[in-house]
C-alpha cells in the first residue's frame, strides 16, 4: 500500500499560510496534520480552532488533528463541527480512553490514540480493536525539529505485530524527526502514515519532498 503523507501545519510559514496551504492542495499529500498544544500537557502553545477553521476553509485535504492537551474529550463536538477527519488524543491525557474513542466515533470522526516515547504499546491491548489509528511520537511532544528517537523503529514493529495478531484495522502513524533517512526505515517497520514538518516545509521544493515520501511502499 502507498504511504499516507500528512505534512505538519506546525512547520508552515504562518506569515504566508495561504501560500503553504495552496502548496499542500497541489501536492500529493493525503492529509494535513494539525498539532494543538495547550502549554500544560506539553511545554508549548501552538494554535487553536480559529486557525484551524481558517485553514479548513481553504484546504482540500482532510484534517488530521492531534490534541496535545489535557482532557481532550472537552473538544470532541467542536472538532467535529470543524469538519476534522481524524481526532487523535493522548493515552496519557485521557482518563477514560475507551469512552473518548467511542464519543469521537459518535461525533462522526475517526479516532486516533497517541503514545509518548516512554509509553509502551502493550497498554493499547484493550483498545486496539476500537482505534482507527495509533500515533507514535518519535520525539518528546511539544516542539518541532527535534531529533528522532531511534527506539521508535522497534516500537513500530511491536505495534505492527499487535495490530496484525488482534485483527485490528488501525493505521500506524509516526510524528517527529521524519525525513529522508528515517522515513524508509519507518515504512519498512510497518508505518502507514508519515507526519513530516520541517523536512517538508523547510525544503527548497516541498512538493518534491512530499512526492518522495509518498513513493515509499509498505
Amino acid at each position: 500500500m502507498k504511504t499516507i503523507v500528512s505534512p505538519s501545519l506546525l512547520a508552515a510559514d504562518f506569515a504566508n499560510l495561504k501560500g503553504d496551504i495552496d502548496m499542500i492542495n497541489r501536492s500529493e499529500a493525503d492529509w494535513l496534520h494539525c498539532d494543538v498544544m495547550d502549554g500544560t500537557f506539553v511545554p508549548n502553545i501552538s494554535f487553536g480552532f480559529p486557525v484551524m477553521q481558517a485553514v479548513k476553509a481553504i484546504c482540500d485535504k482532510p484534517l488530521d488533528v492531534h490534541f496535545m492537551i489535557g482532557k481532550p474529550e472537552r473538544y470532541i463536538a467542536e472538532t467535529a463541527r470543524l469538519g476534522a477527519m481524524m481526532m487523535s488524543v493522548h493515552y496519557e491525557a485521557s482518563t477514560h480512553l475507551n469512552r473518548t474513542i467511542h464519543e469521537i466515533h459518535e461525533a462522526g470522526m475517526k479516532a486516533g490514540v497517541v503514545l509518548n516515547p516512554s509509553t509502551p504499546v502493550a497498554l493499547l491491548e484493550d483498545v486496539i480493536g476500537d482505534a482507527d489509528m495509533v500515533l507514535l511520537m518519535s520525539v518528546n511532544p511539544g516542539f518541532g525539529g527535534q531529533r528522532f528517537i531511534e527506539n521508535t523503529i522497534a516500537k513500530v514493529s511491536r505495534l505492527r505485530r499487535m495490530i496484525d495478531e488482534s485483527g485490528s484495522r488501525a493505521l500506524i502513524e509516526v510524528d517527529g524527526g521524519v525525513n529522508g533517512e528515517t522515513a524508509p526505515r519507518l515504512v519498512e517497520a510497518g508505518v502507514d502514515v508519515l507526519v513530516s514538518g520541517s523536512y517538508v516545509f523547510g525544503a527548497p521544493d516541498p512538493e518534491e519532498r512530499i512526492h518522495r515520501l509518498k513513493c515509499l511502499d509498505r
